[in-house]
């Protein structure tokens, strides 16, 4: 099994995917060229200003690792479907930025589809790794509520201001039981980014740009507009890591996801090819990548049990499973 310990994580730190000012006055019109998500950067940064994080997080890959070890942990554990509460928190300075509710309830159905295995592109997945794909991950989401709130500010960066209301965001809504998506303008090259179990509660939840956010609206870029940024998103607050691990050959602690040279953008012909030891097609296809919306689809069973781990006792997601 291929094991990197979390620990090691303080001495990598990577420089942010944006370097916006926290007010600028460019309206963001472009489509990026390629998917920006800065969860890994984020990370970086909270166990520098959080000593005790990395900690938290390999007693977290301890029982990660027993689980995905022991069948009859994950049998127990995959059970039944979990049902996750989400408060969709908007903030917005101009008229677009404020989704509709039929947008909030689109990227809801996105999920569910995409975490349910019901999506239609599910079934396009390549012979190679149709037996480790997942066929449902037993997570299910459900629209909870949804605050608006207005903002004179242009953009918002990755320091979680657009969390507190201190500094003109919203707080989260009852963090340890709900999901907590914060739709708002993240500039113009970051599509979202995530928070790893173990972070603080003050802080939990999901980024992201509003033109990624929901499926197939006019406003939506248009490689990134079938709400699959969420879906990568949430992927990193079920505790998943890029398939490449962040870095060259790296390790996404997954068995059954081939190792990867690095992120894959737009949409790779397949069969696509690592230069890495092992299965030399990569799994572009795999939402935790960084190729566009129309090309990503699927989750591997090894996901789901590292996802589902998170709902065990200490696992850092517990709180979400409780009735």
């Amino acid at each position: 099994m291929r094991k990197i310990y979390l620990i090691s994580l303080i001495f990598l730190v990577l420089e942010s995917c944006t370097n916006e000012p926290e007010n600028f006055n460019e309206t963001n019109l472009a489509a990026p060229a390629e998917r920006g998500c800065a969860s890994y950067d984020v990370l970086q940064d909270q166990i520098i200003k959080d000593p005790g994080l990395a900690e938290r997080m390999e007693k977290i890959e301890a029982i990660t690792r027993r689980i995905q070890s022991d069948e009859r942990a994950y049998r127990k554990l995959a059970d039944g479907t979990y049902v996750i509460p989400v408060q969709v928190n908007v903030l917005y300075g101009i008229t677009a930025e404020n989704v509709s509710q039929e947008k909030i309830v689109s990227q809801i159905d996105v999920l569910n589809e995409d975490f349910g295995a019901t999506n239609s592109d599910y079934n396009t997945t390549p012979s190679i790794f149709q037996d480790v794909r997942s066929p449902n991950t037993s997570i299910k989401f459900e629209l909870a509520g949804i605050t608006r709130k207005a903002t004179t500010k242009s953009s918002w960066r990755t320091n979680d201001d657009m969390k507190k209301s201190s500094k003109g965001g919203i707080d989260p809504t009852n963090p340890a039981t709900t999901l907590n998506i914060w739709v708002c303008d993240l500039g113009k090259s970051l599509l979202g980014y995530a928070q790893f179990p173990g972070g603080s509660l003050s802080t939990d939840g999901v980024v992201i740009h509003y033109q990624s956010f929901g499926r197939n609206f006019t406003d939506n870029y248009s490689n990134f507009n079938k709400g699959r940024t969420a879906t990568h998103e949430i992927g990193h607050y079920f505790n998943l890591r890029h398939i490449w691990g962040d870095q060259t050959c790296g390790n996404d602690q997954v068995n059954d996801t081939p190792v990867h040279n690095t992120s894959n953008s737009g949409c790779p012909a397949y069969p696509h090819l690592s230069t890495c030891t092992g299965q030399p097609v990569e799994m572009t296809m795999n939402y935790m990548d960084y190729t566009y919306d129309q090309c990503m689809y699927i989750f591997s069973t090894g996901q789901k049990t590292r996802m589902l781990a998170t709902f065990a006792s200490g696992g850092g997601r517990n709180s979400l499973a409780q009735p």
